[in-house]
């Protein structure tokens, strides 16, 4: 029995940073490294149906041992890691956390605070992952796929366990949108499934952001700086602009729980071009449109001061609210919610001021709530895990195929 922190190590320890800027699918070769290695420890465990397509998502089926007939569920995790920080060479630091702020080694002036990291002081005493402070920690959502291989090792190990026929995915690009752009829905052939790419223990979300990205143009013209007068047009000035009439009240610095944000991503630019990225996101579907009625009046307010400049605006669908397409009274949510108790923990339901592989999921017509990692600060070199959370997510993914036993 290899312990979900075994996993995880060996797992973080491959670079599988995903790229927006690519034109391929997976977006990097390099995601293949971790999904081929599972492919070969799932079929190592024993799982039935274990494949791999060309588009680099992993599938494999854990046979049901029950008579009656139960309901295939599924678990589902992303390869991949955020293109915001390093994912290369990356060397967890195990340790026990005995309170106060850590110094991360490769770069101390990294600090991991208490005062930013309430959930550490419930880590006093307990085993704790970082980076070192060079690249991201990568359990979002490596954890999840360390979480997954162990509950169906759990499982295959422990027959006397009930549970009907499981099914596992492990998917790539989920960091940049696309992570279920090829997923076969058909293949997968479940009737309700868990992404397991959360971070506080006992915390399942239910609900996500809906969410838009909003891609402003603006366009210049270029000439020498020596001859430029009354003809240069200068995109970045006004590009500027617009963004210093930005919301502050109406970003993700200064809003938390259901508040919506307008947030840059990615600027640009030289003179004759500037492209400005934004995220829009609310929890209310419809409130996007509220964002973008934002972003039209600020454009509407600055192309005077730059009447030679062409401003454009795009908007592009990314996810929706998974809560829209899936009611508080679905049957898989009773579920997690017993399988998160049987483990110990007082579950609550908690909005993810983010989306994820289930939101696409649950729109398309497979419900898809989340379950806790034990990882926490994602996306940068302050990243950590905790090793004990971790543990309680197999705990209660390993619940979740009992507790639907029995209700079924």
């Amino acid at each position: 029995m290899e312990s979900a922190l075994d996993k995880f190590i060996r797992y973080a320890k491959i670079d599988t940073q995903s790229d927006e800027n690519s034109t391929t699918y997976p977006s990097t070769k390099k995601q293949f490294d971790l999904l081929n290695l599972l492919v070969k420890e799932l079929k190592q465990l024993g799982l039935k149906d274990v494949e791999i397509d060309q588009y680099g998502y992993v599938m494999a089926t854990i046979p049901g041992n029950q008579s009656k007939k139960v309901p295939r569920i599924g678990f589902v995790a992303h390869v991949d890691t955020s293109p915001s920080a390093s994912g290369k060479d990356v060397k967890p630091q195990v340790m026990t956390y005995k309170g106060g702020d850590i110094v991360l080694p490769g770069n101390t002036s990294v600090v991991i605070t208490e005062a930013e990291n309430p959930e550490l002081k419930n880590n006093i005493g307990k085993t704790i992952v970082t980076s070192d402070g060079t690249t991201l920690l990568g359990a979002d959502d490596k954890a999840g796929v360390a979480i997954i291989m162990t509950a169906a090792q759990t499982l295959i190990n422990n027959p006397q366990l009930p549970h009907g026929d499981i099914r596992i995915c492990f998917t790539p690009d989920e960091e940049i949108g696309a992570g279920t752009k090829y997923f076969d829905m058909k293949k997968f052939g479940c009737e309700f499934a868990y992404t397991v790419d959360g971070d506080t223990p006992g915390e399942l979300n239910k609900e996500t952001f809906s969410a838009n990205l909003a891609v402003i143009t603006v366009h210049g013209r270029n000439i020498h700086p020596g001859s430029a007068k009354n003809i240069m047009v200068n995109s970045i000035k006004c590009m500027a602009d617009i963004i210093a009439r930005f919301p502050k009240d109406c970003s993700p610095e200064t809003t938390e729980g259901y508040e919506p944000y307008i947030h840059p991503h990615i600027v640009e630019g030289e003179e004759a071009k500037s492209t400005l990225k934004i995220l829009l996101r609310d929890f209310n579907t419809p409130g996007l449109e509220v964002l973008k009625k934002r972003l039209n009046s600020i454009i509407a307010e600055v192309q005077p001061l730059h009447p030679k400049a062409k401003i454009e605006l795009n908007i592009i669908e990314q996810y929706r609210n998974m809560k829209d397409y899936m009611g508080d009274d679905a049957p898989g949510l009773a579920c997690m919610w017993e399988a998160t108790k049987r483990a110990g923990l007082d579950p609550k339901w908690v909005p993810i001021r983010g989306g994820t592989d289930g939101s696409r999921l649950t729109e398309k017509g497979l419900p898809c709530p989340n379950i806790f990692t034990g990882g926490q600060n994602y996306h940068g070199p302050t990243e950590w895990l905790s090793v004990w959370g971790m543990d309680k997510s197999v705990e209660t993914v390993v619940n979740l195929a009992q507790v639907w036993v029995e209700k079924s």
